[in-house]
C-alpha cells in the first residue's frame, strides 16, 4: 500500500542550507569555530545537576500543571527578576522547552484558517510554523496600527520578541504597552517571548528588561497576555527542555486542558531541578560574565572585519551586515574557518545581515579573533 500523501507540508529546516559552509570552514587548518547557532557550551551548574540527581527517583506520573513548588518558585522569580508582583502560580505552567510551545500555541489555543497570527519583522522562524501547523495564516509586523484592516480584523495572535532573536533589539515599556493596546482592542492575545531576558547589554547591562507582564506594560491586568520563558539560556539547561509559560488565568486553565489530554508534560525531575535553578542567582550571574567578556572580546574584531553591528542590546547573539549579500558574507567568514547564522533565516527583512553567536568555548573564540584581525 502506497503512503505517498503522508506528513506535514512544512518549508525544509532552514539549517540545512548552512552544510556547504559548514564543510568549506571545516577546511581551515585551524578547524571550524561555529558561532551559527545558540547551544549553550558552558557546564550546567552544579546546583541544577544535584537537584536533577536528588529527584532521580519518579515511579509515578508527572503533572501536567507543574509542582506548587516549582510555580511558586517561578512566580517569585517573576517578583524578583521582571517586575512582576503577585504572578498567582494557578496561571504558570512547566513546558517541554520554549520552542515547542511557540510552535504549538496557535494550535492550542484553536486557532485555524482564516485566522492571523502577528510576527516580528525579523524573527525567528517557528512562529511562522507555529501558524502554519495550526492551518493560520501569518504576518509580519512589529505594530499593528501597519497591518491593512482587512487582516487586523482576523489577527487572534500576536508574537513579541523582546530582547529578540536575531536582533538583541529590546522594547521599552512603552513600545510593550503600546502594542498591548493594539492587540486589546482587536481582541487578540499577546505572546511574549522573553527567553533572553536575563542578558542585557549597554543600557540594559544591570537593568530589567521590561515584560509583557509588567504592571507598567499590562495596565495591571493579564487579560489576553502570555510570556513565554526559558532556562536554556540563563542556567545552560538546553538539554533539560526546561521552559514555562505564564499569564492570562482563563487561558492558561484552557492551555493547561488541552495538554493534558495531548500528554505534554515536563519530568518531574526537570521539574525540581527547574525550582532549584530559580531559585539560585549566583549561577545566572556567573554566566552571563562568560558571555559578557566573550561579546567584549568578539564585538569590536568584526567590526574590524568589516560589520556594521546594529540592535544587539541584549541576548547571545551580535547583529550585523557588511552592506553586502547575507550569503557573500558567511561565505568570506566560511573561508576564515568561521560559521555564522544568515539573515535570510529570519524574514525577508534580515536580507543582508548575519547572526553571530557567543556560544561557543573562549578558545574558539580566541581563534575566531585571530582570523578576523588578519
Amino acid at each position: 500500500m502506497s503512503v505517498a500523501g503522508f506528513g506535514l507540508d512544512l518549508p525544509e529546516y532552514p539549517w540545512e542550507a548552512l552544510a556547504p559552509y559548514i564543510a568549506r570552514a571545516a577546511q581551515h587548518p585551524g578547524g571550524i569555530v561555529n558561532l551559527s547557532i545558540g547551544t549553550p557550551v558552558d557546564s550546567t551548574p552544579e546546583v541544577v545537576r544535584h537537584a536533577l540527581s536528588a529527584a532521580a527517583d519518579a515511579p509515578g506520573y508527572p503533572t501536567t500543571h507543574g509542582t506548587q513548588g516549582l510555580r511558586e518558585a517561578i512566580s517569585d522569580w517573576f517578583s524578583r527578576r521582571r517586575s512582576v508582583p503577585g504572578l498567582d502560580p494557578q496561571n504558570i505552567m512547566p513546558t517541554v522547552g520554549s520552542k515547542e510551545m511557540v510552535a504549538w500555541l496557535p494550535t492550542l489555543l484553536g486557532l485555524g484558517d482564516g485566522d492571523v497570527v502577528v510576527r516580528p519583522v525579523v524573527a525567528y522562524p517557528t512562529y511562522d510554523v507555529g501558524a502554519r501547523l495550526a492551518g493560520a495564516t501569518s504576518v509580519a509586523a512589529d505594530d499593528l496600527d501597519e497591518l491593512e484592516a482587512d487582516t487586523r480584523g482576523r489577527v487572534r495572535l500576536v508574537w513579541i520578541n523582546s530582547p529578540g532573536n536575531p536582533t538583541g533589539a529590546v522594547r521599552s515599556r512603552d513600545s510593550l504597552a503600546t502594542i498591548v493596546t493594539q492587540a486589546r482592542n482587536i481582541g487578540a492575545l499577546v505572546a511574549s517571548d522573553e527567553c533572553y531576558a536575563e542578558f542585557g547589554w549597554g543600557q540594559w547591562d544591570g537593568q530589567i528588561v521590561p515584560s509583557v507582564l509588567d504592571p507598567e506594560v499590562s495596565d495591571d491586568s493579564h487579560e489576553s497576555l502570555l510570556c513565554v520563558y526559558s532556562m536554556s539560556k540563563q542556567s545552560n539547561m538546553a538539554g533539560y527542555r526546561a521552559a514555562f509559560i505564564a499569564g492570562d488565568g482563563e487561558v492558561m486553565a484552557n492551555l493547561v486542558n488541552s495538554r493534558k489530554h495531548a500528554g505534554m508534560i515536563v519530568p518531574y525531575p526537570v521539574q525540581e531541578a527547574m525550582r532549584v535553578a530559580l531559585r539560585d542567582e549566583a549561577h545566572v550571574a556567573a554566566q552571563k560574565d562568560l558571555y559578557r567578556a566573550r561579546r567584549q572580546r568578539l564585538l569590536p574584531a568584526l567590526q574590524d572585519f568589516g560589520l556594521v553591528i546594529s540592535d544587539s542590546e541584549a541576548g547571545l547573539y551580535l547583529w550585523g551586515s557588511a552592506g553586502e549579500d547575507t550569503w557573500k558574507t558567511v561565505g568570506r567568514l566560511a573561508d576564515q574557518g568561521i560559521v555564522v547564522g544568515p539573515g535570510t533565516f529570519y524574514g525577508e527583512a534580515g536580507h543582508g545581515n548575519i547572526r553571530v553567536a557567543l556560544t561557543a568555548p573562549d578558545e574558539r573564540i580566541d581563534a575566531a579573533l585571530d582570523r578576523l584581525r588578519t
